[in-house]
């Protein structure tokens, strides 16, 4: 068979990741924050961009470019050579471009007077945390140079809830001295304050806590040294047997040891609390919900009109400027348009979440449907993954409270009537149940499904298991109290 080479069409269709589509995606999954943080990037970076309300002519002008961006994606055409001895921009007065140009912001010498100025005590202050605290300590205490390495050593690999992260022979391995030396330098760590801090188990940092308190011979320090097994496990008759005191004085000591502090770091250098804000309000008007965008604090991008106009009167300008200027604008309008196509996306997937969740915008939680991504995509005939992105780290506040969007997806747990409930609706009945029990006799998991069933959910004991611990719920003889 002879080879010979042929010429053949072929038409075919592929997608094309282009810039503006791949930075549509990404912005389509920042949450609110991400998002503003990307604008604010962007109007430093960019000087055709800039902050205010487009006029219906800017509008439609800006629409008339970036449908001619669409169309044409070709390079612009070459811009005329600027003849003569000047560069083409000397009849713009530049100072006085300037001085109109509003910079914002506030300067030192804005304020009148001292009244005007921010009170000192509303100054953002860090937070001292616990390796802050333990070191502050340690040059307070009596440790000679050698055992204060140890010590700053010892305090390096603490963790955030106060325990220590390594043994005595890997810390003795790190610093090359012995561990007998490191064992004592340990022991003076562990006497700094909060009590506890420095332990290698939660025994360890109890019985220090024990220590101080000078309890250690007491009920209290020898059910922690000697049955803390017993005391997990709530077998309280073992221990008033094996100490031959009362039943209820092991209660007592069982009630004083839960007083004490697991995590003696966790009080230190805690984060403050990040508000969310919603991205979109949902509203009950009479019989209807009316989805909102949240707008507010989202800046109003507009194209700056200096710039606009230097390019429409492109003879005045050398090549590089006008390239420059072009590549700036291009970005600025897609940047425009891919937050508007966000923000709609948002919008339509919401309403589609409403209309789907209608029980549940009505009557609670009780009453979430099963619900997955495919449903809303083919509802608003868009792709999975898109409806994936856009409930990504986004908040609506609903008559019924705050709640992430994906939070309205959820598999279906099949009803003794061949219907079928949501998992999160499932949830919440089981935190009701154990909400509601007897602490001294708390149901078992089988007996919770026992009581679904009689609801009229038919649910496995490992479901109800597996519910229970994203519930962050213990198993029964966790919860138990006799007390």
């Amino acid at each position: 068979m002879a080879l010979e080479i042929r010429q053949q069409l072929k038409l075919s269709q592929q997608l094309v990741m282009t810039p503006q589509l791949q930075q549509a995606i990404k912005l389509l999954q920042l949450s609110r924050m991400e998002l503003m943080d990307v604008v604010r990037e962007e109007l430093e970076e960019n000087p055709v961009l800039e902050e205010g309300q487009e006029t219906p002519e800017e509008k439609a002008q800006s629409e008339e470019e970036l449908a001619a961006e669409n169309t044409d994606e070709a390079a612009p055409e070459a811009l005329k050579e600027i003849e003569g001895d000047g560069d083409g921009m000397a009849d713009i007065d530049w100072k006085t471009y300037l001085e109109s140009y509003s910079l914002g912001g506030t300067t030192a010498d804005s304020y009148e007077d001292d009244e005007d100025r921010p009170s000192y005590e509303n100054l953002l202050t860090k937070k001292p945390s616990l390796t802050d605290h333990l070191m502050w300590q340690l040059g307070l205490s009596r440790l000679e140079n050698r055992e204060r390495e140890v010590a700053a050593e010892i305090i390096g690999n603490v963790d955030d809830d106060g325990y220590l992260q390594v043994s005595i022979e890997e810390l003795s391995a790190q610093i090359g001295c012995e561990p007998e030396q490191a064992e004592k330098v340990l022991t003076a760590v562990q006497d700094f304050d909060p009590p506890g801090v420095a332990s290698r188990s939660l025994q360890e940092c109890l019985l220090k806590q024990v220590e101080q308190l000078g309890m250690t011979e007491d009920a209290v320090g020898i059910i922690l040294r000697d049955h803390i097994n017993d005391l997990e496990n709530r077998r309280y008759q073992v221990i008033a047997r094996c100490l031959q005191i009362p039943l209820d004085d092991v209660f007592s000591a069982a009630k004083f040891i839960s007083s004490l502090d697991p995590r003696p770091g966790s009080q230190f250098g805690q984060e403050d609390v990040h508000y969310i804000i919603p991205d979109i309000f949902v509203y009950k008007i009479s019989d209807e919900y009316i989805v909102v965008l949240n707008d507010e604090g989202l800046p109003n991008l507009r194209i700056n009109s200096f710039y606009r106009n230097a390019l429409s009167g492109a003879e005045q300008l050398d090549e590089k400027a006008g390239e420059y200027i072009q590549e700036k604008l291009r970005g600025a309008l897609w940047l425009i348009k891919s937050i508007h196509q966000r923000q709609r996306t948002i919008y339509r997937v919401t309403k589609s979440i409403v209309k789907f969740q209608r029980d549940f915008f009505d009557r609670g939680v009780e009453h979430l449907k099963p619900l997955v991504l495919r449903d809303v995509a083919e509802d608003i005939e868009m792709h999975e993954s898109t409806v994936s992105r856009v409930t990504t780290n986004k908040y609506v506040q609903t008559p019924q409270g705050l709640f992430e969007l994906k939070y309205f997806f959820n598999s279906g747990i099949n009803t003794t009537g061949g219907d079928s409930v949501a998992s999160e609706s499932v949830k919440s009945k089981i935190k009701e149940i154990i909400t509601a029990e007897d602490a001294r006799k708390p149901f078992s998991d089988q007996k919770i499904v026992e009581i679904l069933r009689g609801q009229g959910i038919d649910i496995a004991r490992r479901t109800v298991t597996k519910y229970r611990e994203m519930l962050g719920v213990g198993s029964s003889t966790q919860r138990k109290r006799l007390f």
